[in-house]
């Protein structure tokens, strides 16, 4: 879902060679031969990519390929990009749309900003995933930030996205970005103690080595690498479909964050649902307000190589935190 890069499950369909035009290319299928159940199977056919996952039974969202401009197999992963009819170019991992052109900025922006603008001054960041460059892009234009560091498991992430998505991977351009290639749990467990104003967490679905995003020890080596009253954000599902999952989340964190718990939302057209979710937690210390931000993010159109915001703005900040009932309360439940 939401991304990325880099953590989600490896798929042993071997990548095909497109046609010319792309829309003619035999059916692509991602999935995970010798399991009961596969991780994710898309296909195109006939001029059309369908992402369809257990994740999301019963649906799926359809877009209209012009033509394939990538198709490849990682150490873990299939890559593929193609240039759709109405959303430019998309990147798909293992069957999974992870980004386009014309809807990133509803997820890339708010990931970074709603907890970035909730603390004053945040100097060193920590990107685990977004290999993309998005999450990055979006950080760098906070002129506090003096350190940024990103782990991403998949080099070929990064590469490919350099090439087809330039005006998404621009962040690492950014001089105060270093790329750790390896496994983000790993690196988050190296990390020493309070190093980080904040952590964002661009990860992938919680099927696989992704599962363990989303459970305790990650939360406690992330809390343990925060200073005091640091935040963290992590991609936390949608409320329409995956209610259960965001449940365990918040009752994970509020074990382990001693500070504030929120849970935020946005809207992407070409997610699942379209809506993906935000988990925002503080440590312990000076107290974090989620839904009032403290540190408004100046957006300097001048600013040609990241180009102006498209989606973030300080009401659409306190916006993000507005509940529908339902959700409301069985996240207020779990956070009290």
């Amino acid at each position: 879902m939401a991304a990325e890069h880099g953590v989600g499950s490896a798929a042993d369909a071997a990548a095909k060679k497109p046609e010319e035009n792309g829309v003619s290319a035999p059916a692509l299928v991602t999935a995970t031969e010798g399991k009961k159940e596969p991780d994710c199977i898309s296909s195109v056919i006939p001029g059309w990519f369908s992402e369809i996952s257990p994740m999301w039974p019963g649906e799926a969202h359809s877009l209209k390929v012009e033509k394939i401009l990538f198709q490849g197999k990682s150490d873990y992963q299939n890559v593929l990009v193609f240039q759709s009819s109405t959303y430019g170019k998309v990147l798909v991992l293992d069957g999974v749309i992870q980004l386009t052109e014309r809807d990133e900025c509803a997820y890339q922006e708010m990931i970074a900003h709603l907890p970035l603008c909730s603390i004053p001054n945040p100097k060193k960041v920590l990107v685990i995933g977004g290999g993309d460059g998005g999450v990055l892009r979006e950080v760098s234009r906070h002129s506090s930030v003096e350190q940024i560091d990103i782990c991403e498991i998949d080099k070929m992430v990064v590469d490919v996205s350099k090439e087809f998505f330039p005006r998404v991977a621009v962040g690492y351009e950014d001089p105060r970005v270093t790329l750790h290639v390896g496994d983000g749990v790993a690196f988050l467990k190296a990390v020493p103690e309070g190093t980080y104003d904040a952590i964002i967490v661009d990860s992938s679905d919680p099927i696989g080595p992704a599962q363990e995003l989303f459970e305790k020890p990650f939360f406690a080596s992330v809390a343990k690498a925060l200073r005091p009253g640091g935040v963290v954000c992590t991609q936390a599902e949608s409320i329409w479909l995956h209610m259960h999952i965001i449940e365990d989340i918040v009752t994970n964190c509020r074990q382990i964050f001693k500070g504030s718990v929120n849970y935020a939302w946005t809207t992407v057209p070409t997610y699942p649902s379209g809506v993906i979710g935000f988990m925002l937690c503080s440590t312990e210390g000076p107290p974090v307000d989620f839904k009032h931000p403290v540190n408004p993010i100046e957006d300097n159109g001048s600013e040609t190589a990241k180009g102006p915001l498209k989606f973030y703005n300080s009401e659409i900040h306190t916006a993000a935190f507005c509940l529908p009932s339902f959700a409301k309360k069985i996240i207020d439940s779990k956070v009290k």
